[in-house]
């Protein structure tokens, strides 16, 4: 037997519904996790309540993914160094120094968002917190810098090649049935998926355009209020949700370089170690016995896509983490004390998520691993279906991003979105494209970027997302004003991207998605603003 047929389903679809009925990913991912195991175990819940667990253990007895989870532990752990000493703080005014109209005010918050793409969290509430005098003094609206919080956290990301998103989905990526045939490491294919993307490229654009043309729809009424003096946000949709203070410690001491040049180090030390981890696992003590022979034995291109991602990324968070915790001791920023208390508060913070991730390895392993070794062979049985039913390779494309977008938008996590979809869409591209003929690699970049796409979608600006909720608090701004001004643009961009991997699925081609997006969003924003009335209080 090589699936269980449609009862292989049945997981991933209670998952999904849960997730969009209790609005609770974990509980939604054990969920989908015991089903998977009652149908393997013949309907015995106990049997399948032991296995479960087991099932949860095994997928941390692996070093990729053990690896994965230290190196987002360290990250959190990086970012509470980073709040606890007010270099983000430093950083901010240095950067707000430099400007004194409203457009560059405006400009710098945006580039800001974009330079600290480590964490989503820590853009929100430190940009908030270091901007938000600035551009009030400016009078700009909150619900524009919730906007721009919102816009260059979670679609900056997972754009960026270092952050706790990137291994999230590599990892997911690389335990999706049919990725072994693609013949590229999960590193490799994580930066090729880069340009189809497209929600995160263009919700980053659309700041920009924003800024540097004019807004429209609600955002423009709250921008027209600023300027008048009427008030930086709207009481009619309550009062801000709070000023952000706890875990940001504004030292006076702190410069723009505490932050710069700790992070500077993390990405140079990663790009350090992904093709010296490669040469240092070519060692074999047989034909290659030193560093040296392991470097002339492949070209540093061969280095980098053959690189094991999981331990150049931990080894340069670990390295990183120790130099910042010297360094910032040295530089009488924390005592010894405070920085264990940071680092310990930065890993509580990371806690939700690494368990996320865990469930969604674990699920993925009961739904994609044959009957044979203890799984539902579910990806055998979806490729048998769409292969044999004439589902159009063209349009899987916009159909995986549409069930994202309504997924991340009911559920309002991205991380959650990424372990149900990416298993489920990567074997179907590969099935299809096999069977008629299209690139392997192209049809799973479009399908898996269509899949992440649809995710960041509701991370961005569903009312109940974390993200969202921390940008409106983050700013300042009443939470429902941020939502209300937020939406008409999220939409524009999920309707424009919906396009763009529309004719990526019919050109069979990533860079031909992004380039149809990019024209259709050009233009369709210029229609927009020519077609819109300015905003009149």
């Amino acid at each position: 037997m090589e699936h269980y047929g449609w009862l292989s389903l049945l997981p991933p679809v209670i998952t999904v519904a849960l997730a969009l009925l209790t609005k609770e990913v974990i509980f939604s991912l054990f969920t989908g996790v015991f089903v998977g195991y009652l149908i393997v175990n013949s309907w015995n819940p106990i049997s399948a309540l032991i296995d479960a667990t087991d099932g949860i253990a095994n997928s941390l007895n692996d070093g990729w993914n053990i690896r994965i989870i230290l190196f987002c532990a360290l990250l959190g752990a990086f970012v509470g160094l980073m709040q606890a000493t007010g270099a983000a703080n430093a950083f901010g005014k240095w950067m707000a120094s430099k400007v004194k109209s409203r457009k560059g005010t405006l400009i710098i918050t945006w580039l800001f968002g974009i330079f600290i793409f480590i964490d989503d969290y820590f853009n929100s509430l430190t940009i908030g917190t270091v901007m938000r005098p600035v551009t009030d003094e400016q009078r700009i609206s909150r619900a524009k810098l919730a906007y721009i919080l919102d816009s260059t956290a979670a679609p900056v990301s997972v754009l960026a090649p270092i952050s706790s998103w990137v291994v999230t989905i590599m990892s997911i990526i690389k335990g999706s049935d049919g990725f072994s045939k693609l013949g590229v490491s999960e590193f490799t294919f994580f930066i090729l998926l880069i340009p189809i993307n497209l929600y995160a490229i263009l919700a980053i654009l659309m700041v920009l355009q924003t800024i540097l043309r004019r807004d429209f729809g609600p955002m423009a009424k709250s921008e027209n209020r600023a300027l008048k003096g009427l008030g930086l946000y709207n009481e009619e949709f309550g009062q801000p949700t709070g000023e952000v203070k706890e875990g940001i410690v504004v030292k006076e001491r702190a410069r723009a370089i505490d932050m710069i040049l700790p992070i500077l180090i993390l990405v140079g030390l990663a790009v350090i170690f992904f093709p010296v981890t490669t040469y240092l696992g070519a060692i074999d003590g047989e034909n290659i016995h030193t560093f040296s022979e392991a470097v002339k034995s492949m070209t540093l291109k061969e280095a980098f896509n053959n690189t094991d991602a999981s331990k150049a990324l931990f080894y340069a968070s670990l390295f990183t983490l120790v130099f910042a915790s010297i360094y910032f001791v040295v530089r009488g920023l924390l005592t010894i004390q405070k920085v264990g208390e940071a680092i310990v508060s930065g890993i509580r913070s990371m806690v939700p998520a690494l368990v996320i991730l865990t469930l969604a390895w674990t699920i993925g392993t009961v739904i994609k691993s044959s009957p044979e070794d203890g799984g539902l062979g579910l990806s055998k049985y979806l490729a048998h279906v769409v292969t044999s039913g004439g589902f159009p390779l063209w349009a899987l494309p916009t159909v995986v991003f549409t069930i994202a977008a309504a997924i991340s938008f009911a559920t309002g996590t991205s991380w959650g979105t990424f372990a149900i979809m990416i298993p489920i869409a990567m074997p179907i591209a590969i099935a299809l494209a096999e069977k008629t003929g299209a690139n392997l690699l192209n049809s799973a970049l479009v399908t898996v970027g269509a899949s992440i796409g649809g995710a960041i979608f509701g991370d961005h600006c569903s009312p109940i997302s974390d993200t969202t909720i921390l940008s409106s608090t983050g700013a300042g701004c009443p939470h429902l004003e941020h939502v209300a001004t937020q939406i008409p643009y999220a939409i524009f961009v999920m309707v424009v991207s919906a396009v763009g991997y529309l004719i990526a699925g019919i050109f069979d081609s990533p860079i031909a998605g992004l380039v149809s997006a990019l024209v259709v969003f050009f233009i369709a924003y210029e229609v927009t603003i020519r077609t819109s009335k300015p905003a009149q209080e």
